[in-house]
């Protein structure tokens, strides 16, 4: 966590905090400046999250693919911190399976909680956003490489995650003269618990064989532009989608 950028001032509510790509986001974020409400399901990690981050981070237990969930987490972040200005949309499954194969109950529940979720997620944060006359609000939605790329076995993943990155540019325009800048960060393979036994296994290890470094890339590598796209100096960036994915799409 060496880089810096002052976010002082600034809460935050990110979504799918309890472990993974969202953990990292609320330690690093919180580390900037930036009090923290840290959003997911499983709220004994939350809380163990937010005991070790400090004073800074709370706990709110929330489930994206339901929108009472999601402003009742809101609630609970403006008990804790007062007005959300910045939104980390990072709530997801990996909705694995071969299209013929995945039954529908599994493809509805990966788009409810990436696709709708993130929707539901950055809309109520904008409506509060633009009740509370904020003029310099975040929203950081996370998407995927695989919103671009043919990823066989991931059909409902990437469909939602290509539906992530358009719905942030329309965002964006929407709210553009209220001062909420929406932008999508698109990472590349990343080892997470949603992906870390398919890396183990032979296949898996082929697939890393075939990028042009031969290597998964490290979640620190999303750390500067996640800053960035959460700070003041983000101002003239909206509607934008950050690939960050070590090359692995060259």
């Amino acid at each position: 966590m060496s880089i810096s950028v002052d976010l002082s001032g600034r809460t935050a509510l990110i979504t799918g905090a309890s472990s993974g790509l969202g953990s990292r986001f609320a330690r690093i974020v919180a580390a900037n400046g930036a009090n923290v409400a840290l959003g997911a399901r499983r709220k004994r990690r939350l809380e163990a999250l937010a005991s070790e981050i400090g004073e800074n981070a709370a706990a709110v237990e929330m489930d994206v693919a339901r929108e009472a969930d999601i402003v009742a987490g809101f609630d609970a972040a403006e008990r804790a911190f007062g007005t959300v200005d910045t939104v980390i949309a990072n709530a997801g499954i990996d909705g694995a399976g071969m299209a013929t194969d995945m039954p529908e109950e599994e493809i509805e529940r990966t788009l409810a909680i990436n696709l709708k979720g993130a929707i539901l997620t950055a809309r109520e944060g904008a409506k509060r956003m633009i009740a509370a006359g904020v003029t310099k609000g975040r929203i950081v939605m996370i998407a995927s490489i695989t919103a671009f790329e043919p990823s066989p076995g991931l059909v409902a993943y990437s469909a939602s995650k290509a539906g992530v990155v358009q719905a942030a540019r329309s965002m964006a325009r929407e709210w553009a003269r209220a001062g909420i800048c929406v932008n999508t960060i698109s990472p590349g393979y990343i080892r997470t618990a949603i992906n870390d036994e398919w890396f183990d296994t032979e296949p898996g290890k082929k697939q890393i064989a075939r990028f042009p470094k031969r290597r998964l890339m490290g979640e620190e590598g999303l750390d500067g532009p996640l800053l960035f796209l959460c700070s003041d100096s983000a101002e003239f960036v909206t509607g934008s989608d950050f690939v960050l994915d070590d090359g692995q799409t060259l």
